[in-house]
Order: structure tokens, then sequence, then C-alpha cells
């Protein structure tokens, strides 16, 4: 069964129900089509939720790398940096950073690590990097789902219409 390059497998189109049915019942076909819809629909929430996740990741990233970048090119200074840093949502702090050559970095799991400068930014800059790339990937995904519960949903359609046209032929066949 073809897939996508992260593996989710592709739909099968459906062009002869007529030949399709042949191998199994219109009740069996649809209850298999309902399900691979449900699964599809499943892995598209999955990815929806990874994408918000991602969205609000990067621009964390992106503005904590500013910083240690900006840090960075301060460190010749003896002067200390004055700030505002942000403590949640709506509420900031000034601070005065003293000239430094480390930066500690919350890495999640409730984990901070003190690191170099420039090992920070190149930590910083390879997250960043990796979460635009699977968020890249993760549109495509999402993408390539929409157009499988499409494919399925037509499917499911064409079945039904074709089974809704044999009982119809099979009622004037039997009224004639």
């Amino acid at each position: 069964m073809e897939a996508n390059p992260r593996g989710i497998p592709k739909a099968p189109f459906v062009d002869n129900v007529d030949e399709y049915l042949k191998t199994d019942t219109v009740e069996a076909t649809l209850r298999k089509f309902t399900e691979a819809v449900s699964k599809y629909k499943f892995m598209e929430n999955s990815k929806l939720q990874q994408r918000g996740s991602l969205e609000q990741k990067i621009p964390e990233i992106e503005k904590t790398l500013s910083m240690v970048e900006y840090l960075a090119e301060q460190r010749g200074s003896n002067e200390p940096v004055k700030t505002m840093f942000e403590v949640n949502d709506t509420l900031y702090a000034h601070a005065i950073i003293p000239p430094t050559e480390t930066v500690n970095l919350w890495l999640g799991a409730n984990v901070m690590l003190e690191y170099p400068l420039d090992e920070a930014q190149e930590l910083l800059a390879t997250k960043l990097d990796i979460a635009k790339k699977n968020l890249g990937e993760t549109n495509e995904d999402l993408e390539f789902l929409r157009d499988q519960i499409t494919t399925m949903e037509v499917n499911t359609a064409r079945v039904y219409n074709w089974d809704v046209k044999q009982r119809r032929a099979e009622k004037d066949a039997k009224n004639a």
C-alpha cells in the first residue's frame, strides 16, 4: 500500500464499484470506509494539535535566540544590559544583566541547563530549524490527510449510490 513519506497510508480510489465489491459486501465495505475516515480524522486532529504546538514554540525559540545573540554581541562590553523579561503572557519585569559568558536555557520537563553563549546560539538555531522543518512536514501531512478523507468520503458515496441503484433495479425487476 502506498504511503506518504511519514507513513500515512494512501486511500485507495474505487474507480469501478462493481469490480471492487466482488470481494466484499456493501455493508462490510461501507463499514471499512467509515472506519478509515475515522482513522484519518483522528490523525488529522493529532496533526492539528502538533501544528498548534509548533506554531507556539517557534516564536518562543526565535525570541530566545535573538536575546542570546544580543547578549553575545554585548559580550565585550563592561556595561550591564537593561531589559524587560516576560514573567507570563501579560506580566513583564525589569532586569539588569551583568556582562556574562553563559545563559540558562529552559529545556522543558523541569530541566534548565547553563550553556556558554556560543553553544546556546547553536542549540537554539538547531532547535529552530528542526521546529520549522517539522511544521512544514505537519502542514504537508494535514494536506495529505484532507485529500485522503475526501477520497474515502467519495468512495463511501459511490458505494452507497451503487447499492441504492442495485436495490432499485432489483425492485423494478420484481415489479415487472
